[in-house]
């Protein structure tokens, strides 16, 4: 989980930088005032979302597998004390 985390921290991180690079080069408006950074998160954020679901859609059911697992242990493990409770 901390592995996806860091990849979609990775992915804003990258999509940040380019727009910041987009906006100091006058490619991208510079928003209004001394709204720039501002402008530049949210867009940032906007792009990334969509990218990071793409490109991180094998973590994703990788990391979803796992917590399937150490749920149905868990469920084995209570079910198990359950029927021990009332074997006494």
């Amino acid at each position: 989980m901390l592995r996806y985390s860091l990849m979609r921290l990775g992915i804003f991180a990258g999509c940040f930088l380019a727009l910041w690079g987009l906006v100091y080069v006058g490619a991208l408006p510079r928003g209004l005032g001394d709204s720039n950074l501002l402008w530049v998160l949210l867009l940032a954020i906007v792009i990334s979302a969509p990218l990071s679901f793409v490109l991180l859609r094998k973590q994703r059911d990788s990391m979803s597998v796992e917590i399937v697992e150490k749920v149905d242990r868990a469920k084995g493990r209570l079910q198990d004390n359950r029927t021990r409770e009332d074997a006494v």
